[in-house]
């Protein structure tokens, strides 16, 4: 049975999510990926304030397509997560509440993760139309010139994610170790 769940992501509510829970997200989230990411931490690095704030953010690792005529949004899938680990770390100390995309993440990722209390959310693979069909708005909040890649705020409704590692130590990947 799935928990429907409001974004932002309290501390609170982080904290009672358990690895493998079904939820359906209600609210404003911002996509990146690795170029942003890159983009984000090389500012950190130089002191530079950021073009979006980062506490309490869910990002989710996509790059929306155009949306088609009538419609808020074009597909919206998950971003391989581990391509974002180099950068991770970084952005989750700047309080990052919960972060998705697909697949499993580094060890040092998990660490990080855990020791700044950020959730990872796994998206669902091969269902970017769905997915897209869940975006309520949609706009460009930073990098322009990435074109997909720039850096949107989605406003989102029942979209499904997977708790992938919760604060615990839970872990839906467990079972994929040693293969």
């Amino acid at each position: 049975m799935e928990k429907r769940v409001s974004l932002p992501l309290g501390r609170e509510v982080r904290g009672e999510l358990r690895a493998g829970e079904l939820l359906l997200l209600k609210g404003k989230m911002i996509t990146a990926r690795d170029q942003a990411h890159r983009r984000l931490v090389e500012m950190l690095e130089r002191g530079e304030p950021l073009p979006v704030r980062l506490e309490g953010e869910t990002v989710y690792y996509a790059g929306p397509s155009p949306a088609p005529e009538g419609k808020a949004s074009g597909s919206v899938g998950p971003t391989t997560a581990s391509r974002m680990d180099p950068f991770t770390p970084r952005l989750a100390a700047e309080g990052v509440a919960a972060c998705i995309g697909k697949g499993p993440r580094s060890a040092e990722t998990r660490r990080a993760l855990r020791e700044h209390g950020v959730l990872y959310l796994v998206g669902v693979g091969g269902a970017a139309a769905l997915l897209g069909s869940r975006v309520r708005s949609i706009k460009v909040v930073a990098f322009h010139e990435l074109g997909p890649e720039a850096i949107h705020e989605l406003e989102v409704e029942d979209f499904p994610v997977v708790v992938g590692y919760d604060l615990v130590g839970g872990d839906v990947f467990s079972h994929l170790e040693g293969l």
